[in-house]
């Protein structure tokens, strides 16, 4: 019964992962640009459900949708003031201006809360419940599934969808896309949005039964990195099996060897799918 509450806490967590990180792979495969930002994404999000929460007081049914719209268009603003432009230029250029926005995000933040560690309550939707054996949190079980719904819903958006078919042909072949009446640009500004919402909704969640702190970010901008890389570059469903298997391997290896060494047994396996199949689990060849 304990290693099915192991691993019912690794999944409900896999799924938040795969959320987030569905934003960094819509772009990347998108694009092919590399937001070194992502992570302080989900920050901001964190901390715009911890400001309407503690100073609005607004309950996870607003804030989570307020945050969502915000990173949109925080999204939006990233891709027409410097996205667009650093394309343009060498790898090198989309790197050190993502991860510059990444700092500007993470110490504007910092003035204007501090490096304090704030957090918000434990039973926000109501109190601990046992079904069956298995201790079930309101916070984790709503922030897991709502995630997994999403994460679902952006698959079905992408490959269901006349929008999903105008942004995965501007994904395949901007020039051609162009011949045929779909302007490149909206698109782009569409899909930053539509990976800084995803991060939006996830931050929001995962702040329920996450510390918040200015620098958090740059942990989860490097589980978001391995979930991609695993999943598979620019695969939705990817990410969702990737993000659900680390969530899990995650909550094992901690209760098997201890939460110290979570993180190391995560990027062995990381290395060896880099090294066995280098597309990534879903990953085209």
């Amino acid at each position: 019964m304990i290693l099915a509450q192991v691993v019912l806490n690794g999944f409900l967590v896999g799924a938040v992962y795969a959320l987030f990180s569905s934003g960094l792979t819509l772009i990347w495969g998108m694009m092919n640009v590399v937001n070194f930002a992502h992570g302080d994404f989900v920050m901001i999000a964190m901390y715009v459900a911890f400001v309407a929460f503690t100073m609005l007081h607004l309950g996870p049914a607003i804030f989570v949708p307020l945050a969502a719209i915000m990173l949109f268009l925080l999204g939006v603003l990233v891709y027409y003031a410097l996205v667009r432009h650093v394309m343009r230029g060498p790898m090198l250029a989309q790197i050190l201006g993502t991860f510059g926005l990444a700092l500007v995000l993470r110490y504007a933040t910092l003035w204007v809360f501090s490096a304090n560690f704030v957090s918000l309550p434990e039973n926000l939707l109501g109190e601990v419940q046992t079904f069956a054996g298995l201790r079930l949190e309101p916070s984790r079980v709503a922030a897991g599934l709502a995630a997994l719904g999403l994460t679902i819903g952006l698959h079905l958006l992408l490959t269901h969808t006349a929008l999903g078919s105008r942004l995965l042909a501007v994904a395949e072949d901007r020039s051609a896309a162009m011949l045929v009446g779909i302007r490149p640009d909206p698109m782009q500004a569409l899909a930053w949005g539509l990976g800084a919402a995803c991060t939006g909704v996830a931050g929001a969640l995962i702040a329920l039964f996450f510390y918040i702190t200015p620098t958090v970010g740059e942990s989860l901008a490097l589980i978001a990195f391995v979930v991609v890389c695993l999943g598979g570059f620019g695969s939705v469903p990817g990410a969702l099996v990737a993000g659900l298997a680390i969530g899990i391997i995650e909550s094992l290896s901690a209760f098997w060897i201890g939460p110290a060494f979570k993180d190391l047994v995560v990027f062995i396996l990381f290395l060896a799918v880099l090294w066995f199949r280098p597309q990534g689990l879903l990953g085209k060849a």
